[in-house]
């Protein structure tokens, strides 16, 4: 974030990657259909993924010294990659039984997002104060948005804060993938010079 008078930018970078495994489970569907009895499957899952945000800020005269209020306009980038490997065993005549491979979806979007940013300091010197962000856009996505709020705390270098932060997309229906949403806290320094 960076301001120049009322004028700024804005700009975050979320990179994911994420996985799991599972051995001899029976617990998913082929379709609509359950696993017979008798065949199990191991399965490892991988998501790598990349979001940017990028927007251009105004901020708004407040008649509280203490809140700041930016309007932002600007993009965001998704970049998705998603992998299933799995191998399906068991006992018996299934035709499911010696099956493996691998299943992939990725893809790109780019979507327009309007939204708004600000703190309010509270406390006797201010040093205390509420970071919040909300944001919504569309593009070639139905619908993404994105909110964060929190607290934080002013040194004389700095600033420290945690915040927990939703972020959901909604693409068309009938696609491999047709929302996602990830949430979770982060935590942040700025340094003053």
């Amino acid at each position: 974030d960076v301001h120049n008078g009322r004028w700024g930018v804005f700009n975050d970078v979320l990179y994911l990657d994420l996985g799991n495994s599972k051995s001899g489970t029976r617990d998913f569907t082929l379709g609509n259909t359950s696993l017979p009895a008798g065949v199990s499957a191991n399965l490892d899952f991988d998501l790598k993924g990349l979001i940017w945000t990028v927007a251009g800020e105004y901020r708004l005269a407040t008649n509280n010294p203490a809140h700041t209020i930016d309007l932002l306009a600007g993009a965001r980038y998704f970049d998705l990659k998603q992998t299933l490997d799995y191998a399906i065993s068991g006992t018996g005549s299934d035709p499911l039984i010696g099956k493996s491979g691998t299943l992939e979806v990725n893809g790109d979007v780019w979507d327009g997002i309007i939204g708004v940013k600000g703190r309010y300091a509270f406390g006797q010197n201010r040093q205390w104060y509420v970071p919040y962000y909300l944001d919504v856009g569309t593009g070639q996505s139905d619908l993404t948005w994105q909110a964060a709020a929190g607290i934080g705390y002013v040194y004389s270098w700095g600033e420290l804060n945690a915040m927990w932060r939703y972020l959901d997309y909604n693409f068309e229906s009938g696609k491999a993938v047709e929302s996602m949403t990830f949430n979770g806290p982060m935590f942040g320094a700025t340094f003053r010079w």
